[in-house]
C-alpha cells in the first residue's frame, strides 16, 4: 500500500479514493454545531449526562470500535473517526466496518473520517467503508515536533489538538478522557499518556477546550484553595516530591515481582514463539521483500 504524503491543505484528485478537505472547509463543516463531543473508548463516559446536559445541535465524535460504549445505534449528530495503521484504516483491515457502522445511520451520521497520525499509517480508500461518506485527514505533520519521540499520538488526543487549531465557534468537549486501565478496557503502551493528560488538562485550564470529569475533578485544585497563601510553584513542587517517592516505591516492588516472576516470562517467551503470525506480521514481512 502506497504510503500518502502529509499534506492536509491540499485536496486529492477526485479518483484517487481519498478525500482531503483543507482547514477552511473543516472549519465551515464542524462550524455548525454547538458542542463537539470528543467520545472515548471508556467506561468513564457517562452518556445520561451528556445527554441531559447538552443540547440537540452537538455533534458527538467516536473513535474505532464504538461498540465499547455504545450498546444501541446513536441517536443523534454523529460522527467515527476511524484510525489508521500500517494496513489501512484498522476497521477495514480487520474487517469490522460494517460491525462498527451499524451504530450510525441517517442524515445525522456526518460519515467517517479517516485518520492517520504517523508517517507508517496509510489510509483506506472511501469504498472502503460500506458506503458511508467518507473524508480523510492527515495530522502527521502536526504531530512531528510535538510528541514524544517513539511514542504515538492517541486519536482523541490528536484529534482534540487539532480541533482546538481550528478555533471552532463551538465549545469542544471531551468526555471519559481518564486515560485508565479498567477491568473491561486496556490502554496501550505506545501512547504517552502521561503527556497527553498534562496538555489537555492545560487546554482545559487554559478554557480551550472542557473535559467533563477532568480536570475540575483533581483533588489537587482542593489544596490550592485551602492554602491561598503558598505560590502555586510550591504546591506544585510538593506534590512532585511526594509524586517522585511514591513512583520510587513502587519501582521497587516492581523490580521485585520482575525476579519474582522470571521463570513464568521464560516459559511464556519459549511457547510464544509457536502463536501463529498475526496478518500485520505478514503483511509487513511481505513488504520488505
Amino acid at each position: 500500500m502506497e504510503a500518502i504524503p502529509s499534506d492536509t491543505q491540499t485536496m486529492a484528485a477526485p479518483d484517487s479514493g481519498f478525500n482531503f478537505l483543507t482547514p477552511e472547509a473543516w472549519k465551515a463543516l464542524l462550524s455548525h454545531y454547538s458542542h463537539v463531543v470528543l467520545v472515548a473508548n471508556s467506561e468513564a463516559v457517562d452518556f445520561k449526562r451528556l445527554r441531559s446536559e447538552l443540547p440537540e445541535t452537538a455533534l458527538y465524535v467516536f473513535f474505532n470500535n464504538v461498540y465499547k460504549v455504545l450498546d444501541e445505534p446513536f441517536a443523534g449528530h454523529a460522527v467515527l473517526f476511524a484510525r489508521s495503521g500500517v494496513m489501512g484504516a484498522n476497521i477495514v483491515h480487520r474487517r469490522e466496518a460494517a460491525d462498527v457502522l451499524r451504530f450510525f445511520a441517517g442524515d445525522d451520521f456526518l460519515g467517517v473520517v479517516n485518520i492517520r497520525v504517523s508517517p507508517e499509517e496509510n489510509f483506506s480508500e472511501e469504498g472502503r467503508f460500506e458506503g458511508a461518506e467518507t473524508r480523510h485527514l492527515d495530522l502527521t505533520k502536526m504531530l512531528v515536533d510535538l510528541y514524544p519521540v517513539g511514542k504515538i499520538a492517541t486519536s482523541g488526543f490528536a484529534v482534540a489538538l487539532w480541533l482546538a487549531e481550528l478555533q471552532l465557534p463551538g465549545k469542544i468537549l471531551l468526555a471519559g478522557f481518564s486515560a485508565k486501565r479498567s477491568e473491561k478496557w486496556k490502554v496501550f503502551d505506545v501512547h504517552d499518556w502521561t503527556f497527553e493528560q498534562i496538555f489537555l488538562r492545560l487546554f482545559a485550564r487554559m478554557g480551550t477546550i472542557s473535559m467533563m470529569g477532568g480536570v475540575d475533578a483533581s483533588p489537587y485544585a482542593a489544596i490550592a484553595r485551602r492554602f491561598p497563601q503558598v505560590p502555586p510553584i510550591e504546591i506544585a513542587m510538593t506534590a512532585a516530591e511526594v509524586l517522585s517517592e511514591r513512583l520510587h516505591n513502587a519501582n521497587s516492588q516492581i523490580d521485585r515481582l520482575m525476579s519474582v516472576t522470571k521463570s513464568i516470562r521464560a516459559i511464556e517467551g519459549f511457547f510464544r514463539r509457536f502463536k501463529p503470525k498475526t496478518r500485520k506480521q505478514r503483511f509487513l514481512e511481505k513488504s520488505k521483500e
